[in-house]
């Protein structure tokens, strides 16, 4: 009997330092609130009596998963006009690549106009009769990723019809320490790379947004009439696991927060036509692989290099769709073990040299077809890259000019931080 006693006692300690636990747990939680949830809260008073349109993806949601269309539409006081969709659409079903199309929202009746077809700029036509245009939109913190440069279009847009922009701020999934590769150059300014600044930024959108508007970063230096709506909890220190919100994929490609960290690992080396980074299959950006080599050869090379934060698993693979659809490939996997660690944008260029170590036919530059070359270069920001490392296909010749922006950027990024 005691010891029965002592046997319940005993559990109930157990039981009491668990609950006590998980309550410390809970208590201790981060809550990050983006900011279409800090606006809600303070009862929408930058946007009473206005008439306001939204730029939008499936991605503009609160925790609970409520899109920012369907919160603004109910929201007290707020006329909600118009609805822009940048590439993939508003509610998210159109294709990568394909053509946006101007409707009507089923859900809302509102007109949704089309910023990823015959314009990527707002027309002035489509801001008549707007007070102000909201942006919200989960960004990845990548240059060539296209929600940023819809944002800049529509910024210019904003400034010329004399209307206020409202960026409703998201967290960086990268981080806001993280920043890597070259400054865009003249002549290689494009929708993938419309400013002049680091292929991995290190800032929120809203961050960004100031930069560009402080900066005289948008098209002729134009400034609009800006305002942002800060996240509540975040800090610069958090990838987006950090932030306990839940994740909508912003774009088909990106279903997962960690492919943030994928995408610019070989996102660039996929703009060559040459290799399978995924795309097509289960492992969008976490993968690249090719026809002629040793999976298991080029995993144990790449491993030998002891590239901080990364590691890399031998893979054979016949993609559904895309580049190599239905051939068998063989390459290797990535697997990101440290996120601030790893030289996200520098893997794809050491995989691309043991490639062209092993089997120098299937050297970035002798198999890639000449018309993606001019792709390759802009999204990197010029052709130096291209250029250099087709000599030898070493990124030892590249890697002082790959990094020689960086520390400046952050430096001058600084006088634009929202979070510590």
């Amino acid at each position: 009997m005691k010891k029965s006693f002592m046997h319940i006692l005993a559990v109930l300690a157990c039981v009491t330092a668990v609950s006590s636990c998980c309550c410390k747990q809970q208590a201790d939680e981060v809550v990050v609130k983006p900011g279409i949830e800090v606006l809600r809260d303070r009862g929408f008073d930058i946007l009473q009596g206005k008439r306001v349109g939204l730029v939008t993806n499936p991605s503009g949601v609160d925790r609970n998963l409520v899109s920012t269309v369907d919160i603004l539409h109910n929201a007290p006081g707020v006329e909600l006009v118009a609805l822009y969709g940048p590439e993939h659409g508003v509610r998210g079903d159109i294709h990568a690549g394909d053509k946006v199309e101007g409707n009507v929202d089923p859900k809302t009746g509102i007109i949704v106009h089309s910023l990823y077809g015959k314009t990527q700029k707002p027309t002035m036509e489509m801001l008549e009769g707007l007070d102000a245009i909201i942006y919200d939109i989960q960004d990845i913190g990548c240059r060539s990723f296209t929600f940023i440069s819809t944002m800049g279009k529509v910024m210019e847009a904003a400034a010329e019809k004399g209307i206020e922009v409202i960026v409703l701020d998201r967290p960086n999934p990268l981080g806001g320490e993280k920043v890597e590769g070259p400054l865009v150059e003249e002549g290689f300014f494009s929708f993938v790379s419309q400013f002049a600044i680091p292929y991995v930024y290190g800032l929120t959108c809203g961050e960004l947004a100031l930069m560009l508007n402080q900066e005289g970063l948008l098209k002729d230096g134009v400034q609009c009439n800006l305002t942002v709506v800060p996240m509540e909890g975040w800090e610069r220190h958090m990838i987006y696991e950090d932030t306990n919100l839940p994740w909508v994929l912003p774009s088909p490609h990106i279903p997962q927060p960690a492919s943030s960290f994928y995408y610019p690992a070989v996102g660039i080396a996929g703009e060559l036509g040459a290799y399978s980074i995924g795309v097509g299959y289960t492992l969008p950006f976490q993968m690249l692989a090719t026809e002629g080599v040793d999976a298991d050869v080029l995993a144990d090379r790449l491993n030998a290099k002891q590239l901080p934060g990364v590691l890399f698993r031998p893979l054979h693979v016949k993609p559904f769709y895309s580049m190599g659809a239905g051939k068998t490939l063989q390459g290797v996997q990535l697997y990101v073990t440290d996120a601030k660690a790893a030289r996200l944008t520098e893997i794809q260029f050491h995989i691309l040299e043991v490639i062209a170590e092993l089997n120098p036919e299937r050297a970035a530059f002798n198999l890639a077809p000449e018309n993606r070359h001019r792709m390759f270069d802009i999204v990197t920001g010029n052709d130096y890259f291209r250029k250099t490392f087709a000599l030898r296909h070493r990124f030892e010749d590249i890697q002082g000019r790959w990094r020689a922006d960086e520390e400046a950027f952050k430096t001058r990024s600084q006088a634009y931080y929202l979070y510590k």
